[in-house]
């Protein structure tokens, strides 16, 4: 039988509602750009500007659906010096950089519901 893992409780971020870190932060705009700038030509046209903006509302919206579909589903993640877990995929942040997963199977036991973070 496998071996619970205690939890362990990380600081919650400076903003009001504990969602994240400061998004002014040197260690934010390193990791978590989230946006990409428009074209160049779009800049002087507005129907060159709808359609890229139509394109990432369509690519926005097929990447939630992804993410929508991968719920409940069993993953498998390949960490630092090659050591792989088990989990049952739960949500994942915008930018793709932390997971929360549920029944995270480790070679030293299991943690009920855990939150991976990638570099």
């Amino acid at each position: 039988m496998a071996t619970p893992v205690s939890v362990l409780r990380l600081p919650k971020g400076p903003d009001p509602n504990s969602r994240g870190f400061d998004p002014k932060s040197p260690r934010f705009i390193a990791l978590c750009r989230t946006s990409i700038s428009t074209s160049a030509a779009s800049e002087d046209d507005p129907e060159q500007l709808q359609r890229e903006q139509h394109a990432r509302s369509v690519l926005r919206e097929s990447f939630l659906r992804c993410l929508l579909s991968m719920t409940n589903k069993k993953v498998e993640f390949h960490m630092y010096e090659k050591v792989k877990v088990e989990a049952t995929f739960g949500a994942s942040d915008i930018d793709v950089l932390n997971f929360q997963v549920s029944d995270l199977h480790t070679p030293i036991g299991v943690q009920k519901e855990a939150l991976i973070r990638s570099c």
